[in-house]
């Protein structure tokens, strides 16, 4: 118990300093604005364009991201139901949906405790093995970290352009150009294709270094993960549950977009960039993505000219729709529908 207090205050105590240090850095740049404007620094408190920014967003388009994360979390309990049935067992839907909320909540407070959370709840109600519904959920991230290395792909692919672009100006030497056709790019792919290469060649010489056996190790029980999707009954439904889940969940980054005035003028494709970057965020530890989701969704909005405060309002808008208010609400649903759709299950195991 101890131990897990420590934890939880130490990645708070992370997601607390980036979020302080994020608010610094727009403030200071916020206060030199003002001066530039001849605003006195009485009238220019960062606080306040964040409660007026607040007071901007179109609740209706806030509403659409709500809708969209709930989809997601639909198709995401679908998908989970299916990893169950190769292994003999069952898993209601509500119990599904309603774990994976606590999930969510869970992860506001502790990382990576959210699927701790959802495996130990469903494992209690639908009675199946904690080592059984823990196994899927290893399937289960992996199949979502190759949904994102996808999506980081076609965002690469779609805004490449914009990205070595913005890198050009940050360094001052105007070269712009194609993603594609800039000589560190094209260095990197055919550094990465000499790796392969030679990895294949000396396969049996490598084989015998202990990291890479247990480097192989791994990625042998990734194969074999992905190799009992296919063992499920409709393995091509398990393939659009798992699209439509990172398709919701790039619409909430373009609805939430739409509905702040200073960015809903970027299409579908930055979109796209922003949505990476802001993932980005959610991957590194910190509760909720505090603090690392504000710094990186930051940076993904600097690259289309969205500078400073506005930026942070809308890290903040953004985060508080979904981290803040969603997934508290989805976890006292949780909290209080679980025991009362399942009275019939002991309390304790």
């Amino acid at each position: 118990m101890a131990r897990k207090i420590l934890q939880f205050l130490l990645f708070l105590s992370i997601g607390t300093a980036i979020l302080a240090w994020v608010f610094r850095s727009q403030n200071a740049a916020f206060q030199e604005q003002c001066r530039l404007d001849g605003i006195p620094p009485e009238q220019c408190s960062l606080l306040d364009k964040l409660l007026q920014d607040f007071g901007t967003v179109n609740l209706w388009w806030i509403l659409a991201v709500l809708i969209a994360f709930t989809v997601s979390n639909i198709f995401r309990a679908l998908r989970w139901q299916m990893l169950f049935e190769p292994m003999g067992y069952k898993a209601g839907f509500a119990n599904s949906i309603l774990t994976i909320l606590l999930g969510y909540f869970a992860n506001l407070f502790l990382p990576r405790m959210g699927e701790v959370v959802r495996a130990g709840s469903l494992s209690r109600y639908e009675k199946i093995p904690m080592e059984k519904v823990m196994g899927t959920l290893v399937i289960d991230r992996l199949v979502d970290l190759i949904c994102l290395a996808a999506v980081v792909g076609l965002a690469f692919l779609f805004e490449g352009d914009t990205l070595w672009a913005f890198i050009s100006q940050q360094r001052g030497d105007g070269s712009g150009g194609s993603f594609f056709q800039n000589p560190f790019v094209q260095g990197f792919l055919v550094f990465s294709a000499i790796s392969v290469l030679l990895v294949y060649v000396f396969r049996e010489r490598l084989s015998q270094i202990p990291v890479v056996q247990k480097l192989g190790t791994l990625l042998k029980g990734f194969a074999d993960g992905l190799r009992s999707v296919l063992k499920l009954k409709n393995p091509g439904l398990f393939v659009v549950y798992s699209a439509g889940i990172w398709v919701m969940f790039y619409l909430q980054c373009w609805l939430s977009l739409k509905a702040f005035p200073p960015t809903s003028h970027l299409d579908l494709s930055a979109a796209l960039m922003v949505f990476v970057f802001g993932t980005l965020g959610f991957v590194i530890p910190s509760p909720g993505g505090m603090g690392t989701y504000h710094a990186l969704c930051i940076a993904g909005l600097a690259l289309y000219g969205i500078y400073g405060s506005d930026g942070f309002s809308y890290a903040n808008i953004s985060f508080f729709a979904v981290q803040i208010f969603y997934n508290f609400a989805g976890g006292f649903l949780a909290l209080g529908l679980l025991p009362r759709i399942n009275k019939s299950v002991p309390q304790t195991r």
